[in-house]
């Protein structure tokens, strides 16, 4: 039984969640809001959405690897990945879809079976090469042309956790991951 009504979703994206063996993320507009936060001393800040935290801990109980690849570089991305046991993290590539063939190379998952989630051009390489391309409602609009699914809440606002229990209810595994949380 799952716990996640996917009575209103397309079929086809269901069938391709169910395949996915690990989610790909973009930092800046999906992990968070995309905008950049600076002090008076000019250090960095950014928000992180627990609920997404959440989502991707309950993936790799599942054995459905995390990575993130952004186009900055950013102690705070370390830091939150290192948090949350990202091990594949891929920082200041701007040439996304190099720093994707590189996480392919590092792995061995195919591309087929990856989910990544991305907001802006610089995503689209690797958006037109997954298995399950996915967009939040505020990205560049030929970026959600591409993608297989545009998620309903905004990046940094819960999006990753939409991604994540989509994947998990796919594959049957939503309830799998309440029970744990809730009967220990």
């Amino acid at each position: 039984m799952s716990i996640v009504d996917l009575s209103g979703y397309d079929p086809l994206l269901i069938d391709k969640a169910s395949r996915i063996q690990m989610l790909v993320l973009d930092v800046d507009g999906v992990l968070t809001d995309g905008r950049l936060y600076f002090d008076n001393q000019g250090n960095e800040m950014k928000a992180f959405c627990t609920r997404d935290g959440l989502g991707m801990r309950a993936l790799q109980l599942h054995n459905i690897g995390l990575a993130l690849i952004t186009g900055r570089q950013s102690g705070i991305v370390s830091h939150r990945a290192a948090q949350l046991g990202v091990k594949h993290v891929y920082q200041g590539r701007t040439d996304k879809l190099n720093a994707f063939n590189e996480l392919l190379s590092d792995t061995g998952v195919d591309e087929q079976h990856i989910c990544y989630a991305g907001d802006d051009w610089i995503d689209i390489p690797v958006l037109d090469r997954v298995g399950l391309a996915v967009t939040v409602p505020d990205a560049d609009k030929l970026v959600k042309s591409r993608a297989h699914w545009v998620t309903s809440r905004d990046g940094g606002n819960g999006a990753v956790r939409e991604i994540c229990d989509l994947i998990l209810a796919a594959q049957g595994l939503d309830q799998h991951v309440l029970d744990g949380i809730v009967n220990q």
